[in-house]
């Protein structure tokens, strides 16, 4: 699996929102709130094709570029990886820490219980 920098989390979820985008489109994009210059975008879009997270095609005036992994996909390695490195890889550890830490609104409880609800079931429907 891709593994992604902090930045290339950035360039990703900009592809993902929307492709095809120019280097010159993606440097535009995070120009003011990052100070990337084009050469630091081609940066990336090198180390991101090597990677193979992205590639590009020759458009009319400029390189078009699209990602090649899914969001899920790159989420669901991103937060393996997470809870294996803090947790020892052990969601009940991290929740527990969460909810001892009284880190969780109303909201994102109620998310998880709907989340659980759904999980159940779907574990019922494959024992079947």
């Amino acid at each position: 699996m891709v593994r992604l920098s902090e930045a290339e989390w950035k360039v990703m979820n900009l592809l993902w929102q929307e492709s095809p985008r120019t280097m010159m489109q993606i440097t535009n994009h995070f120009k003011e709130t990052t100070g990337w210059t084009k050469h630091t975008v081609m940066t990336f879009l090198r180390r991101m094709e090597e990677k193979r997270a992205i590639h590009h095609e020759e458009g009319e005036k400029a390189k078009l570029y699209y990602p090649d992994i899914k969001r899920d996909e790159a989420a669901l390695q991103e937060t393996e990886d997470f809870l294996d490195k803090v947790f020892d890889g052990r969601m009940g550890l991290m929740l527990n820490t969460m909810v001892e830490k009284n880190a969780l609104s109303k909201e994102e409880i109620a998310e998880m219980y709907e989340i659980l609800r759904r999980a159940e079931e779907i574990q019922r429907r494959n024992d079947v």
